[in-house]
């Protein structure tokens, strides 16, 4: 710089290299940032969906308690309330699905080395909200099937 002018200021000189590493240094700050405020979603939706189904088999004391009484299986109650869960959270899960897949364009810029509708994913992403749907109603689950049909029906 001095050669060609010496009478132009040289200020805060950084090599190319330092400069690509600052770059990529605040995008992956951005990108643990992204993952963490996913993580706490994902967390919260399984807190919010405990409680739904907590207050669903609160809700049906009696109609478990009267199942019981009449001989269901323990298992069998479990079933009933994964299934009504799985139920709902299909539904979301396929109306989601829906709006990741139309709005996939408008992302497609923001994604780097990946396909805005990535199959690999999407997959695991399905998967992650299953598991965490299961994991959230399972033990309200368990504890619908515990019911002591005398208790229950005393309830009521």
């Amino acid at each position: 710089m001095r050669q060609a002018n010496a009478r132009v200021p040289v200020s805060d000189i950084r090599t190319q290299t330092a400069d690509i590493d600052r770059t990529i240094n605040q995008e992956i700050t951005f990108a643990r940032l992204c993952s963490a405020f996913a993580i706490l979603a994902t967390m919260i939706a399984c807190v919010g969906l405990y409680g739904a189904v907590s207050y669903s088999v609160v809700r049906r004391t009696g109609e478990i308690g009267i199942r019981m009484a009449l001989g269901a299986q323990r298992a069998g109650v479990v079933r009933m309330v994964l299934r009504e869960v799985l139920a709902l959270v299909a539904a979301g899960l396929l109306i989601g699905m829906a709006a990741a897949l139309a709005t996939s364009k408008f992302v497609a810029s923001f994604l780097y080395g990946m396909k805005p509708n990535d199959p690999v994913a999407l997959t695991l992403g399905v998967i992650t909200l299953l598991a965490a749907a299961l994991l959230a109603a399972y033990v309200p689950a368990r504890q619908a099937s515990r019911i002591d049909p005398l208790v229950a029906l005393r309830r009521d």
